[in-house]
């Protein structure tokens, strides 16, 4: 599947942005301004009109899942097997689109392609990959990654979910949290200590001792779902184990993708809060003329343009080098890092323009707040990459 441009992507592709104060778009080429405004339209005409009911109502909208298909977005950086086989700046600017969107709904995409799809890809056989990379890519399949337990978040090297040996086959017991799409995939890629190390299980849904419990109720992410998964005496064929990777460098690899993801998509959201906000301090009359007319006003817009413009310049250098295969696993966590930190304090400096009426759903900078809470947390909290980016300044690991 592909995202062939048409003549009318192309002549979307001239529309700047608001926030857009140095250009960015030039630094584009046709191609990527024409996969980015296909992504755009959708947003705008199918999630834009429903999210606040989604969010209101808690609600993820599995209706939406071949449309993703169908615009190539599942598991889009991958080759072969069906997947659209784009480049990793591609990749972003379709994140960065979605999650202007909603945060939960680029989840959907980054849990799908970046971790589920990517650990089969990375570190399956050739029979998983056949077996289920082509109806993940076509949306028939939904997938997700077992790797947080409640007591091993930032330190997933402490799981104590646990494969062993009967025979042939493998059995599994534990406990996952916090478990994107769990309740609504097909197919589960679990992560569990064996006796040579960590191991990743390719876990089909319907296996009898699989259990997942979404958790409720949520301030965040409410247009998505996450979910405690129970393993009891989960019984598995040899094959099911990933035969290509031991221990934790085969999920880190996942999360490294999924990472690179969010360094797009959080520029999204705080593009979109920004864009909301100006447009209402046009419009809102206070002591006779509009906000924008302010003084006040005009400088929190112009540092959230600024921090918007300087977002998407990091992620665009993040997919350059990754798509020249220079990117290194700091360089991740310093986009990360960045752009989760300045894209909530956008959002919330967004929704002070807003007044109290910035508190409801008819405009989206609280929702996205809320939203980039968990963003900020899942994939390496702040505090976690801020380590690895102390240790790469210093030399010296503090994590202990």
């Amino acid at each position: 599947m592909t995202l062939a441009p048409s003549s009318t992507d192309v002549a979307e592709a001239t529309t700047v942005d608001p926030s857009d104060l140095v250009s960015f778009d030039s630094l584009l080429s046709a191609a990527e301004l024409a996969l980015r405004d296909r992504v755009r339209s959708f947003v705008r005409e199918e999630i834009r009109p429903n999210i606040a009911k989604w969010y209101e109502e808690a609600t993820f909208p599995l209706e939406i899942v071949p449309e993703f298909a169908k615009l190539g977005l599942l598991g889009m950086h991958l080759k072969g097997y069906g997947c659209a086989g784009r480049t990793a700046v591609d990749y972003g600017l379709a994140a960065a689109e979605l999650e202007a969107g909603d945060s939960g709904l680029r989840t959907f995409v980054s849990v799908q392609g970046s971790l589920a799809m990517t650990a089969i890809a990375k570190h399956g056989s050739e029979e998983q990959k056949l077996e289920w990379l082509p109806r993940m890519a076509a949306g028939e399949a939904i997938g997700c990654f077992g790797l947080t337990e409640p007591s091993a978040g930032s330190d997933p090297s402490s799981m104590t979910t646990f494969a062993r040996r009967d025979g042939q086959d493998w059995i599994l017991n534990g406990t996952k949290r916090w478990i994107g799409l769990a309740n609504v995939a097909h197919v589960a890629v679990i992560w569990a200590q064996t006796e040579a190390g960590v191991r990743g299980f390719v876990v089909p849904t319907h296996t009898p001792g699989y259990t997942a419990t979404p958790i409720e109720p949520k301030l965040s992410m409410r247009a998505s779902t996450q979910c405690e998964i129970k393993l009891v005496d989960v019984r598995l064929p040899a094959d099911a184990a990933l035969p290509e990777v031991t221990g934790l460098k085969g999920p880190f690899a996942c999360l490294n993708e999924a990472r690179y993801g969010i360094v797009w998509g959080t520029m999204g959201a705080a593009r979109d809060a920004f864009e909301d906000a100006l447009s209402y301090s046009k419009e809102r009359l206070q002591f006779g003329r509009p906000l924008s007319g302010y003084q006040l006003t005009q400088q929190k817009l112009v540092d959230m343009a600024l921090e918007i413009n300087k977002g998407f310049l990091l992620a665009l250098q993040l997919g350059r080098l990754k798509d020249a295969g220079r990117l290194q696993p700091h360089q991740i966590s310093a986009g990360k890092l960045n752009n989760c930190r300045e894209a909530i304090k956008i959002c919330r400096e967004a929704r002070t323009i807003l007044g109290g009426n910035g508190i409801t759903l008819e405009h989206s900078p609280l929702r996205h707040a809320n939203n980039l809470e968990s963003v900020r947390t899942y994939e390496g909290t702040d505090e976690v990459h801020t380590l690895i980016l102390g240790q790469k300044l210093t030399g010296t690991g503090a994590f202990r």
